[in-house]
């Protein structure tokens, strides 16, 4: 499994390297990419409940 810290050096380096060689459009496409990349990922570790994730913690306080 990969350390959160990890994770985030990965993503910093993909973004850097698409900045660097694909210019301001290739950054904001693979961050776009990586944030619904991360969204996804949460869904599937913690269940396919879409309502609870755009929820928040609000759900837990009832």
């Amino acid at each position: 499994m990969v350390s959160t810290a990890l994770g985030g050096l990965i993503a910093g380096m993909a973004l850097g390297f698409a900045g660097w060689f694909g210019g301001f459009g290739a950054f904001l496409l693979v961050a776009a990419l990586g944030a619904v990349g991360f969204v996804v990922g949460r869904l599937v570790d913690e269940g396919t409940d879409i309502r609870a994730f755009l929820g928040g913690r609000d759900q837990e306080r009832r």
